[in-house]
């Protein structure tokens, strides 16, 4: 029996060893090969029975590599219903690196289609960009783009996409030749063709519901559990914000002093982590940062960087994931991502009234912990590295039939883009 661990180890790692596009043909060879070394080794009934069942985990593990090894196959090798997305801009921008190259995304998220392959290769095809059925812009790239750089063919199947994960405020569309050129929009806009959010709400049962226009929430209960409600007494400190980008187009750094400012007249204030403030968070330590935020604070400030709709990051996350109540200042109707009663909005109070509610909340933990209630209905994640891939390739799966562009593109995605591009 003590044999049987390494030689399970040495044949599963030499079998993946063996395997490449080139090589999976001798997998037959190789499961008939281990049969007869292993019947001949040994001659036992038992260990026979377990040849069975680890020749079996081999090829399992086989046929899982074959998968991935698929990622790398030319483009009339792969099967006739594969779904080709050219990457025309750089891939080390989001979301573009989280699509990956290859088929190995989709694959490895247990997508519902992982017959999509992501390239940056224009001549997959011999150069022929309109063989591709999508062809994908970032809208950080393409600010500094001119007309001569974008494809000068395309065909009526394919579909130009646009993505961008930064806030339209900060990186308008300004060229008139991107009016009626975009097909689909793939954003954090909650409105585009494939909307790419930074979170996700789900119900206790697991169902996505949000976010999306025109949310509607459940009432949640009044109380929440009996640890949560210990922990909170124990907190100490009022409100914390980890931030290293110290200028915005929100000018939310002067927001958070003036907040600061207005707190101290009781005694409390706002601990700012990171370049912008005293107190330091290096991202190597940042799980013990969020176990101090969780422990210690009753707010944290999830101030956006600019204001655009739609535009809530991982920001927000941070609050909602480590049992605080968010203090947010965006751009975004609030009530499509968040219960009500779940948070404070910066944006419709005062300095001087938000930080005396501050404090009230501080003081009466009950009535803070209704704050807290909706916790025992929703949850919230981060989808970008999962749901939202396989959302890509459902598209290019279910959607492809109907021709659509955005013919005012500009204004879809900054409606003040006239004043905007000036600036």
């Amino acid at each position: 029996m003590p044999m049987c661990t390494p030689l399970r180890h040495r044949i599963v790692t030499n079998v993946r060893q063996m395997l490449t596009p080139r090589s999976f043909f001798i997998i037959t060879c190789i499961s008939f090969t281990i049969s007869v070394t292993w019947i001949q080794f040994v001659d036992k009934p038992i260990y026979s029975y377990q040849n069975e069942s680890l020749i079996q985990e081999a090829l399992e593990n086989v046929a899982r590599d074959y998968r991935f090894a698929e990622v790398y196959r030319k483009a009339d090798r792969l099967p006739n219903e594969t779904k080709f997305i050219l990457l025309w801009t750089t891939e080390e921008l989001a979301p573009f690196y989280i699509l990956g190259q290859g088929q190995r995304k989709f694959i490895e998220k247990n997508c519902t289609y992982i017959n999509c392959y992501v390239t940056s290769d224009r001549y997959l095809f011999d150069g022929d960009t309109t063989k591709f059925d999508a062809i994908a812009f970032n809208g950080r790239s393409i600010v500094t783009m001119s007309k001569s750089e974008l494809p000068y063919r395309r065909s009526d199947h394919q579909k130009f996409i646009y993505f961008n994960m930064e806030s339209a405020n900060n990186y308008p569309v300004c060229s008139p030749y991107f009016d009626d050129f975009f097909n689909w929009t793939s954003t954090y806009r909650l409105d585009s063709d494939i909307p790419f959010p930074y979170l996700q709400v789900r119900d206790r049962e697991g169902e996505i519901i949000g976010p999306k226009a025109g949310m509607v929430w459940d009432e949640t209960e009044g109380n929440i559990d009996e640890d949560l409600f210990y922990r909170i007494q124990n907190k100490t400190k009022a409100v914390a914000w980890f931030v290293s980008n110290c200028k915005s187009r929100s000018h939310r750094l002067e927001v958070a002093k003036d907040l600061q400012r207005a707190l101290s007249v009781y005694g409390y204030s706002v601990d700012i982590y990171g370049k912008c403030g005293p107190y330091t968070c290096p991202r190597e330590q940042e799980d013990s940062c969020n176990y101090i935020l969780e422990k210690d604070y009753f707010f944290y400030l999830s101030f956006e960087n600019s204001f655009s709709e739609d535009y809530v990051t991982e920001k927000l996350l941070t609050a909602l994931q480590h049992d605080v109540v968010p203090i947010v200042f965006g751009g975004a109707d609030y009530s499509r991502f968040l219960p009500p009663g779940s948070y404070l909005d910066a944006r419709k109070s005062t300095p001087e009234d938000l930080a005396s509610t501050i404090v009230t909340l501080i003081e009466y933990p009950k009535t803070y912990s209704h704050y807290l209630s909706w916790k025992r209905k929703f949850t919230y994640k981060n989808p970008m590295y999962d749901d939202n891939v396989c959302d890509v390739c459902a598209a290019l799966n279910e959607r492809m039939d109907k021709h659509t562009t955005y013919k005012d593109f500009r204004a879809w995605w900054v409606p003040n883009y006239e004043k905007r591009c000036v600036e």
